[in-house]
């Protein structure tokens, strides 16, 4: 052996060590599992959804059994107050020790008033949205969504119309208007007096019917909403309904109005 072999090294002697692993950082790691969990979650709401908006859906859902579930108490109270109403009457005429006058003074005060039930000759119009699918007659244009259903202005026409007319008394679906009543539209429902209804709307009238056909022939609004019963079937009918009986108003009668802050 040449004194240039250098020889086996000795077990202790210093040399070249392999590299040692690379060790994953953590803040990889928590990167990963990051993009792991959005994964997950993104698959799970698409197989929960099937294509739809879990949030919104939810949320109307909600506040559609919140709506209805008030507008049920709503119509819960108001046949409280009637019965309360009623009893209050009956004990004020035991009770009461006036004189024949003052009683017809009360009750033509409560009749203007709209409290007590009214009978007589009635005619009803009734309102509803086009069918679903409906397309235009022959020459007209294509509709708009806003032209196949009723609006406010539509039922407040027929009401405006009725008054005009020389009704006595007027119901709109079953609760009587008074001079306070508000007839209000939100989306394709009616808000009346603290309670929603949906299409088809009616409202019924008592007076004298050929004054009240003749009223409703010669409103120009409701001329108008008769050509978008031609052109894309919005519903319309005027009956004569005979002999009927309008309920009273048996709602509250506190006017609620703004006050000035100090």
């Amino acid at each position: 052996m040449s004194n240039s072999d250098p020889g086996p090294r000795a077990p202790d002697e210093p040399g070249p060590r392999p590299a040692p692993a690379r060790r994953p950082r953590p803040v990889r790691l928590l990167t990963l599992a990051v993009f792991a969990l959005a994964g997950l979650i993104f698959v799970t709401s698409f197989n929960t959804a099937k294509g739809t908006d879990i949030r919104t859906d939810a949320s109307l859902l909600k506040l559609s059994d919140l709506v209805q579930e008030r507008s049920a108490k709503n119509a819960a109270l108001d046949r409280s107050a009637a019965a309360v109403h009623r009893d209050v009457d009956a004990l004020a005429r035991r009770d009461d020790g006036s004189g024949t006058a003052e009683d017809a003074r009360l009750r033509a005060l409560e009749d203007g008033a709209g409290t007590r039930p009214l009978t007589g000759d009635a005619v009803s119009v009734t309102l509803d949205d086009a069918p679903q699918g409906a397309t235009a007659a022959p020459g007209y244009p294509e509709p708009q969504p806003n032209d196949l259903v009723i609006h406010q202005q539509d039922l407040q026409a027929v009401v405006n119309a009725l008054w005009k007319g020389g009704a006595r008394g007027i119901r709109v679906m079953d609760q009587r208007l008074i001079t306070t009543s508000a007839v209000r539209c939100v989306g394709n429902t009616l808000i009346l007096q603290g309670r929603v209804y949906s299409p088809p709307y009616k409202i019924t009238a008592i007076g004298d019917p050929a004054k009240l056909h003749h009223a409703i022939d010669a409103e120009p609004s409701i001329q108008n909403y008769l050509l978008y019963v031609q052109a894309y079937g919005l519903g319309w009918r005027v009956h004569d309904d005979g002999r009927t009986t309008l309920p009273g108003y048996a709602g509250t009668t506190d006017l609620h109005y703004a006050k000035p802050v100090n």
